[in-house]
């Protein structure tokens, strides 16, 4: 995996952030989570963010990445969110090191969550995700199983189901997109709209680099950002034929 460079994920994060933030705020009505998707972005560059910025929210989608920068990441005031997927028999890793998993989608994973919590004597938080549109290459329960999922998930002590995360259909248009937003927003209010009389505040993320504006206006309480933040990725194929030039 190749990493970027600190220098110009700085440079691009000082001139990005200070804005995406006010937008979302602006659309979020002040309530939405910005949360900096960092996979491949040096710690130099997210602590730069965190202690320059005001970045409070990363999130991190592959497990080993996370464990490699943790004990460099300036922690004081940032919660660490893993939104990748995420196998069982990792779950012990990083059980301790996060505030919410993201992407659950079986009672396998469900329960490894519990078990490994219990261990640790913490309550985690996570999300269901949700397959909207039946996609076979993505996760995702059906959202005509999320009842009986909720049911079954209510039986673990050292778990709590925080909201619903979805993706939308890649290659999706703009209208698309805020159609599929809608959708989701109206599925999320179906289900946790008697719960939330609570003092919890429920969450539905949706809406990433290309799409967190539509998102927000229908809805979304949290939105996960990398290019928007620090520029584009590097591209592993281009890299490896560069270097055989």
């Amino acid at each position: 995996m190749m990493e970027r460079s600190s220098v110009e994920c700085i440079g691009f994060v000082s001139n990005a952030l200070p804005s995406i933030r006010r937008e979302v705020e602006k659309l979020g009505g002040g309530q939405a989570v910005l949360l900096a998707a960092t996979k491949t972005v040096p710690v130099d560059a997210i602590n730069y963010a965190i202690d320059h910025l005001g970045l409070t929210d990363i999130g991190e989608n592959r497990v080993q990445e996370l464990l490699d920068k943790y004990d460099a990441l300036h922690k004081e005031n940032l919660r660490i969110h893993f939104i990748g997927r995420l196998q069982t028999n990792k779950v012990k890793y990083i059980i301790d090191k996060v505030c919410l998993i993201h992407s659950v989608d079986s009672e396998k994973l469900a329960a490894e969550i519990d078990r490994q919590a219990e261990k640790h004597g913490l309550v985690m938080r996570i999300l269901v995700e949700i397959n909207l549109t039946g996609e076979a290459s993505k996760g995702g329960i059906e959202p005509s199983s999320l009842k009986e999922f909720l049911e079954k998930l209510s039986a673990y002590r050292h778990l709590f189901v925080a909201g619903l995360m979805a993706i939308p259909p890649a290659g999706a248009s703009r209208q698309e997109n805020m159609e599929y937003f809608r959708q989701m927003y109206r599925f999320f209010i179906d289900n946790f709209s008697k719960k939330m009389h609570n003092k919890e505040k429920y969450i539905l993320s949706m809406g990433m680099s290309d799409s967190y504006r539509e998102a927000l206006s229908c809805g979304s309480t949290l939105v996960r950002l990398g290019s928007a933040l620090f520029g584009k990725r590097p591209d592993p194929n281009r890299t490896a034929t560069s270097e055989k030039n």
